[in-house]
């Protein structure tokens, strides 16, 4: 998948799939945000709520898009119901693929904004946070992080085997991070960034860790990190798996190979 731009043909296509507006309906919003969700139906209506409240003080057109990945656990039913009170909440379902990145992107491409966002939907990531990280982009960053590691964010709840591998694949990133503009957590799942940054490349779909290959092979000059405290699941069941290690092995293999270009 591609976020380039310009990109007619794809535009075209999700057009007619009513991803995108027509010509004449009501203008892009300035920030879109992307909650991918695979089975966190518990997680939506508090998380939405908690996602309007935030972004309403800001004063911003926005809107919110749910990716689902083909859940069937209510998903649907759940977002379309918020989505018919509230028309800045929209609902994209991919079916017979997987995976944060492929969603994050999938989820991108279906907006017009100019500003985009990530968040994961189990609200380890406290949406309370999405003002500041709004007001440091508006002062101008071309990417804000919510991390754990700046100073005085917290891992309060992994344990210390999950700490040490954590750090471990942190270490990992360094090599690759442009001088300049590295972070301390290039593997948060928790920014905005303008899409400036990402229209030149194609990002990969496979893998979970999006914001290190932006920040890697992105048009990224400038970077701010927002501290924030990582909190526990409200509902639902982690993700993690061996597969992702792997998936983020593999990554840091493509990255090496696309700098050596």
């Amino acid at each position: 998948m591609n976020v380039a731009e310009p990109r007619p043909a794809l535009d075209n296509s999700l057009r007619e799939q009513g991803a995108l507006p027509l010509a004449g309906a009501r203008p892009s919003p300035q920030m879109a945000l992307v909650v991918p969700a695979l089975r966190e139906a518990g997680n939506l209506p508090a998380l939405l709520e908690r996602i309007r409240s935030s972004l309403d003080l800001v004063g911003i057109n926005y809107e919110v898009i749910i990716v689902d990945d083909d859940s069937r656990d209510g998903t649907d039913a759940i977002v379309s119901e918020i989505a018919r009170q509230d028309s800045r909440v929209r609902l994209l379902t991919r079916t017979g693929v997987r995976g944060l990145a492929g969603a994050v992107i999938h989820g991108w491409q279906g907006t017009g904004s100019e500003i985009l966002g990530v968040m994961d939907a189990d609200l380890q990531h406290p949406p309370e946070l999405l003002p500041e990280l709004w007001r440091e982009l508006q002062s101008g960053a071309d990417i804000v992080v919510a991390s754990r590691y700046a100073s005085p964010g917290s891992r309060f709840n992994l344990n210390r085997f999950r700490h040490l591998i954590s750090q471990l694949a942190i270490w990992m990133t360094l090599p690759l991070q442009k001088p300049g503009i590295r972070v301390k957590d290039p593997m948060s799942g928790f920014f905005l960034v303008r899409r400036e940054c990402i229209r030149e490349i194609t990002l990969q779909p496979q893998g979970f860790k999006i914001l290190l290959e932006i920040l890697v092979r992105g048009n990224v000059h400038s970077a701010t990190e927002v501290p924030f405290v990582f909190g526990h699941r409200y509902a639902g069941r982690s993700k993690a798996s061996l597969r992702v290690g792997l998936d983020y092995v593999a990554l840091l293999g493509r990255l090496w190979k696309m700098r050596r270009r």
